[in-house]
């Protein structure tokens, strides 16, 4: 059987190691990746996961051979991952890749952060199709950002999604920067969204005297004020005056206890909130 020969992701890349690195060369052992395993070889919960510490390296005291094959291994234990998952799904379902090609037929609109420890379908438990993803930093919602604003056309008008989910997370280093002051270049524009977010919500945010807690209340009003950009646009409110979908949800991720908190979100009084000056119903 395909599982039994597999073992572990570990065991895969420490043998992985041994055959391409010698021991004198080896400063430090990949850790391996859980998020490209089959759901067989994901052991650890997700947070145990995320809990893993970051190995810091001093490249400048690595040999370039050394280096050279480090992006070699990284590179390749992809697709020995990939080959494992497409064969593991093919044993539970010989028609899985079939059914797949088939086309997407996505309940959910998830427009997340782009920090690599939040995959979307990991932490909801989704499968390959069930969620349309878009991903940026900080999960911002800009009207004049015609990627997101494509995608939100997209998902709606084409696909059909009934649920558009706005997810952000706590310690998110996009609003830790915004609340910088620091001249952070090319990312200044970007994050002038998000303090733009903090001057609206001034009043709130500067009586929040412990500077953690002020930190999580962004992170919350940002995702917030995101939500109210989505139902700012025509195809969200021509489509729900329409169908009555799709919802708007606000949530955001704990990287503590790894679940989802529910802001609880009140789409409709947005939406009716909203009328008065943004109201795109008439086509």
């Amino acid at each position: 059987m395909f599982n039994s020969r597999v073992g572990t992701s570990a065991t895969l890349l420490q043998s992985l190691t041994r055959r391409t690195i010698p021991r004198q060369a080896r400063p430090f052992l990949f850790p391996p990746s859980t998020r490209l395993a089959p759901p067989h070889l994901r052991r650890r919960s997700f947070a145990s996961s995320a809990a893993r510490p970051n190995t810091k390296t001093d490249w400048r005291a690595m040999a370039e051979n050394d280096i050279t094959q480090y992006l070699r291994q990284t590179h390749d234990r992809v697709f020995e991952h990939n080959c494992r998952w497409a064969a593991d799904c093919k044993a539970k379902d010989p028609d899985y890749f079939v059914k797949l090609s088939a086309g997407q037929t996505p309940e959910y609109l998830w427009i997340g952060c782009s920090d690599s420890r939040i995959p979307a379908e990991q932490i909801t438990g989704l499968e390959p199709g069930d969620a349309f993803v878009h991903r940026n930093i900080a999960n911002l919602v800009c009207n004049t950002d015609l990627n997101v604003m494509s995608v939100i056309t997209y998902a709606v008008e084409h696909l059909k999604v009934k649920h558009i989910v706005v997810c952000g997370h706590y310690g998110c280093g996009g609003v830790k920067a915004a609340m910088t002051p620091k001249d952070l270049g090319l990312l200044n524009p970007w994050l002038r969204n998000i303090r733009d977010v903090y001057r609206l919500h001034e009043q709130e945010l500067d009586a929040i005297a412990d500077d953690d807690a002020r930190y999580n209340r962004l992170v919350e009003l940002n995702v917030y004020e995101q939500c109210r950009n989505v139902v700012k646009s025509a195809s969200v409110q021509q489509s729900f005056a329409k169908n009555k979908f799709p919802v708007v949800h606000g949530w955001v991720f704990g990287f503590n206890d790894g679940l989802l908190k529910d802001l609880k979100v009140d789409f409709e009084g947005m939406l009716k909130d909203i009328q008065k000056i943004y109201n795109l119903t008439e086509s």
